[in-house]
C-alpha cells in the first residue's frame, strides 16, 4: 500500500506537464512524437498503481461503496466519450454501437464508472484493426427466478460489452477473472479481478464469454434495481478475498 502510494505521487506531475507541453509545442512532430510515449507510459504507470491500491483495499477488506442515484445511461455515454478521445485509432474503423435506455441505479457512480471502462477498453484492446465493432448493451430485466413486476425490487440492469476481436485465450478462460490473468503486454492483469470485485460488493454478477459463431467477446455484469434508497451513503464492503 505505501508503495503504491510512493509510485503515484511523481506520476501525476508528470502526466500533467507532459500534456501541457503537448497543448504548447504546436506542429513540431518531432517533439509531439516524444511527450506522446511520456504520457503514453505514465498513463500506464498510473493504471498499474491504482490497480495496486485497489487490490490492497479489496485483500483487506476495505473498499468503501460510495453510493448515490445516477442515470447510467449518462454515464456510459461520458465513458465511451472519454475513449474515444485517449485511444489512437490509428485510421481503423472501430464502431460503437449504443443502445438508450434511461435507467437510474444507486450504486458508486465512480466505482461503476471504472468497470465499464475496464470492459471497453479490453474490447479495444482485442479488437482486430480491420473495421471491428464493439456494442454496449443496456437493458432492465427480472432477476433470475422473480416474477417481474413494474416498480418492484425484483428488478436488476444489465450491461454488456460485445467486441468481434480475438476472443478469449482458452488458456485463461476458466480463471478469467483471477489476479495477474493475462497474457497481454500492455495490461496488469487485475483489471477484471478488481471489476469482479466491485459487481459482487453491489450486490451483482459478472461474466465473460467467447463468442459463437461469431468472433470476439462478450463480458457481461448485472447490478440489482431496488426503489429504496440505501440506509447509509458510505460502506465498508466485506469482499471474499481470493484464494
Amino acid at each position: 500500500d505505501i508503495a503504491a502510494h510512493e509510485l503515484r505521487n511523481p506520476i501525476q506531475p508528470i502526466l500533467s506537464l507532459s500534456q501541457l507541453l503537448l497543448s504548447k509545442t504546436g506542429n513540431i512532430e518531432q517533439y509531439n512524437e516524444l511527450l506522446d510515449t511520456v504520457s503514453r507510459n505514465a498513463k500506464r504507470l498510473n493504471r498499474l498503481t491504482e490497480d495496486l491500491l485497489d487490490l490492497t483495499k479489496i485483500e483487506s477488506q476495505s473498499l468503501q461503496l460510495h453510493t448515490e442515484r445516477f442515470n447510467l445511461n449518462h454515464v456510459i455515454l461520458n465513458v465511451l466519450d472519454d475513449i474515444v478521445l485517449t485511444t489512437q485509432f490509428n485510421g481503423t474503423n472501430i464502431q460503437i454501437l449504443y443502445q438508450p435506455q434511461d435507467i437510474f441505479l444507486e450504486a458508486d457512480k465512480e466505482r461503476i464508472i471504472q468497470v465499464i471502462s475496464n470492459l471497453i477498453n479490453n474490447a479495444f484492446k482485442f479488437t482486430k484493426t480491420d473495421g471491428g465493432t464493439i456494442s454496449v448493451n443496456v437493458e432492465k430485466e427480472k432477476t433470475e427466478g422473480a416474477e417481474y413486476v413494474e416498480g418492484d425490487n425484483n428488478q436488476e440492469v444489465v450491461i454488456s460489452v460485445k467486441d468481434t476481436g480475438t476472443g478469449i485465450d482458452p488458456e485463461i478462460l476458466s480463471r478469467l477473472f483471477t489476479r495477474f490473468a493475462t497474457k497481454s503486454d500492455t495490461g496488469t492483469g487485475l483489471g477484471l479481478f478488481i471489476s469482479k470485485r466491485i459487481v459482487e460488493a453491489h450486490g451483482g454478477k459478472i461474466w465473460g464469454e467467447n463468442n459463437s459463431p461469431e468472433k470476439g467477446a462478450t463480458f457481461t455484469f448485472s447490478l440489482p434495481l431496488s426503489k429504496e434508497k440505501p440506509s447509509q451513503a458510505t460502506k465498508t464492503c466485506e469482499l471474499i478475498q481470493c484464494c
